[in-house]
């Protein structure tokens, strides 16, 4: 094995889901050379339909960890949730928003992929597309653990589309799948159990 193939394998094992930062800045490069992977990444048809809000200001951070702090309490609070884990749950996901460095929003674009007359095809499409920027986000994800950066990707915009649409005035067409928080680490992470490649798969 040559040592940029060790190299690339490390990474895939090592990367955690980071959710607590020390507060450092991350320069202006890295952010960018982080971005930059992410568009290298597969696509259908190679659209690229990946559209990136990377969010530094803490006045917009705050904002939108609020306005999707009051969505989580409404949805959790109409399931019949305790009001007190509801609350505490809240404050955890506006703390980890807010106290991100970056915050990257991650949206497809159906602008320039394929239009069906049929349904079938469409919904083909459209999942083509989210496949598309899930696969930037892992491109993300790894390239910011090879960054000493840590990372978490968090479904909440899925969500609460239209508040996060107009949270950050989202241009036309711009749907959001998910967000990453960005920052260098305050803890290492948690390892979490595999299942084996044999319980997850069918040879031929």
């Amino acid at each position: 094995m040559s040592e940029s193939t060790s190299t690339l394998y490390r990474i895939i094992q090592e990367r955690r889901s980071i959710r607590r930062f020390d507060g450092s800045s991350i320069p202006p490069e890295v952010l960018q050379r982080v971005l930059e992977a992410a568009t290298m990444a597969p696509s259908a048809h190679n659209r690229q339909p990946w559209r990136f809000v990377i969010i530094t200001t803490m006045e917009d951070k705050r904002s939108l960890a609020n306005a999707l702090g009051e969505r989580l309490a409404e949805d959790r609070l109409a399931d019949g949730d305790d009001p007190g884990q509801i609350e505490r749950d809240v404050a955890q996901s506006i703390e980890r928003i807010s106290n991100a460095p970056v915050v990257v929003i991650g949206c497809l674009s159906m602008e320039d992929m394929d239009i069906y007359p049929d349904e079938r095809r469409i919904t083909a499409e459209y999942n083509m597309a989210v496949q598309s920027v899930s696969m930037a986000a892992q491109n993300l994800l790894l390239a910011a653990h090879a960054e000493g950066l840590g990372a978490c990707w968090l479904c909440a915009p899925l969500f609460a589309k239209d508040l996060v649409r107009e949270e950050l005035s989202l241009p036309e067409g711009w749907e959001p799948q998910g967000l990453i928080i960005l920052g260098y680490p305050a803890e290492a992470g948690q390892g979490r159990p595999r299942r084996l490649v044999d319980e997850v798969s069918i040879w031929r």
